[in-house]
């Protein structure tokens, strides 16, 4: 085995115990997650106590907001992979380059997309043809998240280069500082200011600050990686497109998901009003509990595959694969219990109407049915990415992601109602964890020669 060549302030993940090396990369990825989901969970438990539209507002905006997270993923995914495969490939000089076109990439594409927002945020936010009063909170809403994307942007790729070093548990500490501050905003604004909706719009701009701030100053006075490299470059061709051919995949599979989820939120307006629009967005909040915990191993186990694929430890990369799909295999069966038999008692958690936490008890019972092949599907995304095969994960999504659209239209008007489009998630989920695993199969011997 050739000798690692040290990185200042990166791990070595191509030698040492494989399971131990993927919990500890893992479970402050997972904690990082869990904790960008907080946001919304604690900006939807304190707004629900203002009542169901205003929930409503935030769940309409919070369908863009995961749009945003999508397109992000373009520099964090493209900060994952170059950087890893460029710490297991022994180039420093690579690693630096690489991170400063992510940063910089990030910060131009925030721009645009928060300007872009911005400007129209009434036709956009018109498209769920809420009430009036309803529409009005949720572009006040957007208009104020918005001036925050260049934090949220830098962040994501911040954290992208720290996960390709082997360093998650720096932007795990950061994100946990701005959910405590988070948390500690919400309330003073929405109740004792009296800002309402707009109040939970203000904490996540002013924590999302802060949790950039965090990682500038770690990455800039605390820990020098690399030995240090500047923050944002004049962008060159070879490096901009590995980044773009890297990340872009991954954010069009997860925006184009956002914008299929937007559709589906007029639909399930359509037939279940402003209730059938909460269960779904607020519901998809919660599925994130399940969808979080598999992302946090997916993504610790690209990190580790990039290292170790690069380093042609193919044997590493194979056994890091089969633990991480046992491990997701547990907690998919702890989630399907949870949704399917206690979905109500978890909704009424955020949202405590009756009417509301019946809608949304129904969304989480028949989405459970998928949570184990949502684990395979999440899983097998983070093999992919890890081999810099970021595309065949992209295809398979946007596919069984296109067909909820028919399907929910079809057996709804069937007479299934609002429980059609729940059933048209639950059956695409199944679908693309079946045919991801059957697509690595297929490459495994090109992949892992």
């Amino acid at each position: 085995m050739r000798k690692f060549k040290r990185m200042q302030g990166a791990k070595n993940l191509t030698q040492g115990p494989i399971t131990r090396q993927l919990f500890n990369l893992a479970l402050p990825i997972m904690g990082t997650s869990f904790i960008q989901m907080a946001y919304s969970l604690t900006d939807m438990a304190w707004v629900g106590r203002l009542g169901s539209e205003s929930v409503a507002a935030i769940g309409a905006v919070g369908i863009l907001t995961w749009m945003t997270n999508s397109i992000s993923l373009i520099t964090k995914v493209g900060s994952e992979v170059s950087v890893g495969q460029s710490i297991g490939a022994r180039d420093e000089q690579s690693a630096r380059t690489f991170a400063s076109h992510n940063l910089t990439l990030a910060l131009v594409i925030s721009l645009f997309w928060g300007l872009l927002l911005f400007s129209l945020a009434h036709p956009i936010i018109g498209l769920y043809k809420l009430d009036a009063a309803i529409s009005a909170q949720a572009v006040n809403y957007l208009r104020i998240v918005s001036s925050a994307f260049p934090f949220i942007f830098l962040a994501y790729a911040f954290t992208g280069i720290y996960n390709g070093a082997g360093m998650s548990k720096i932007p795990f500490y950061a994100t946990g500082c701005g959910l405590i501050f988070n948390m500690i905003l919400d309330p003073l604004f929405i109740f004792v200011f009296r800002w309402g909706v707009e109040g939970a719009a203000w904490a996540t701009w002013v924590s999302q600050g802060l949790v950039c701030l965090l990682l500038v100053y770690q990455m800039k006075v605390k820990n020098r990686l690399f030995g240090g490299f500047s923050f944002f470059t004049r962008l060159k061709g070879i490096y901009t497109l590995r980044i773009v051919k890297l990340g872009l995949p991954v954010a069009l599979l997860n925006t184009f998901f956002a914008i299929i989820n937007l559709l589906l939120g007029r639909t399930a307006s359509t037939y279940g009003g402003h209730i059938g629009l909460m269960a779904l967005t607020a519901g998809g909040q919660m599925e994130a509990i399940a969808w979080n915990t598999s992302q946090g191993f997916s993504t610790g186990l690209s990190a580790f595959v990039a290292q170790n694929y690069a380093a042609r430890e193919n044997k590493r990369v194979v056994s890091a694969y089969h633990t991480t799909l046992k491990m997701t295999a547990v907690f998919g069966l702890f989630c399907t219990i949870l949704f399917v038999f206690f979905g109500n008692a978890l909704f009424s958690l955020f949202v405590p109407e009756p009417e509301a936490y019946a809608a949304g008890g129904l969304f989480l019972r028949i989405d459970g049915y998928s949570m184990m092949f949502m684990m395979l599907e999440i899983t097998m995304q983070g093999l992919f990415y890890g081999t810099g095969r970021t595309v065949p994960p992209a295809v398979i999504s946007i596919t069984f992601n296109t067909l909820r659209i028919p399907l929910a239209i079809g057996l709804a008007a069937m007479g299934l109602g609002i429980e059609g489009v729940w059933w048209a998630i639950s059956i695409s989920s199944i679908l693309k964890g079946i045919v991801i695993f059957i697509w690595f199969r297929f490459l495994q011997k090109r992949i892992l020669i």
